[in-house]
């Protein structure tokens, strides 16, 4: 799993000549660890194929297009959880706090919760708690998957693989509700500047698991505190529920 993580981690990252380079090393080492079925280890490689054939610079074009432009694909996870909130700067420092501990250091510029940076952390942990950690955010990623299914993107097939790897189904009707924020055509400017001025998205758990200060739930909850008199219930896995913006 842990060369698997790391393969995820390079297919959502900027394209570029070394990667392209080591399209070979990815494919073997998918192949080595055979983590997923057949018809999801075929779609990964329409991605990788793509990196192999395509233009490079195309490439590029299209990744910033989708992942930088567009704020309903962006690979930041706090971007998903409590937008431009102020608890998103304490909740970037808890999370680069914890990749510390485990002496990864992000490169300059590179925000702790950017999902490559986040699976290259997880591929330093043991498999239960990398698993248990990716499960977190699945919805964010399945919300991901099925805005890129509808562009017709292959990036899609990787959100996929994110869920097979956490193991956990993501919450048909939290999934619905991200489905239902703004998501415009990144080629249309007024739009994207409207999605980006809007109120940030705000998430809150319908139960909690029982969770030490180092999980990344306590970091996407950090921002969404319970109200006075409100008990967190207990739960086997934490879900994120989505609490819709108000718009007048």
């Amino acid at each position: 799993m842990k060369k698997t993580l790391k393969v995820l981690s390079a297919l959502l990252s900027y394209p570029t000549e070394d990667m392209v380079a080591a399209i070979p090393e990815l494919r073997a080492a998918l192949d080595e660890e055979g983590c997923f079925p057949e018809k999801n280890r075929d779609r990964l490689d329409r991605i990788i194929e793509e990196l192999a054939t395509n233009d490079l610079y195309d490439m590029q074009e299209r990744y910033v297009l989708l992942f930088d432009r567009t704020r309903s694909l962006s690979l930041h996870l706090f971007e998903h959880v409590h937008g431009e909130s102020r608890d998103r700067g304490q909740a970037m420092v808890d999370l680069q706090q914890l990749y510390e501990t485990h002496d990864l250091q992000p490169r300059k510029k590179e925000l702790p919760d950017f999902v490559p940076l986040f699976l290259e952390f997880l591929s330093m942990l043991p498999a239960d708690e990398a698993r248990s950690m990716l499960a977190e955010p699945v919805h964010i990623f399945e919300a991901i998957r099925m805005r890129l299914k509808k562009r017709k993107s292959a990036y899609s097939s990787v959100f996929s693989a994110l869920s097979i790897l956490a193991k956990q189904k993501p919450n048909k009707e939290t999934v619905e509700a991200l489905l239902s924020e703004p998501d415009p055509d990144p080629n249309d400017l007024e739009a994207l500047d409207a999605a980006w001025q809007d109120e940030e998205v705000k998430f809150g758990p319908e139960a909690m698991a029982e969770c030490g200060k180092d999980t990344l739930s306590s970091k996407l909850r950090a921002g969404n505190r319970a109200a006075p008199g409100v008990e967190w219930p207990e739960a086997k896995r934490t879900v994120f529920t989505h609490t819709p913006t108000n718009r007048d």
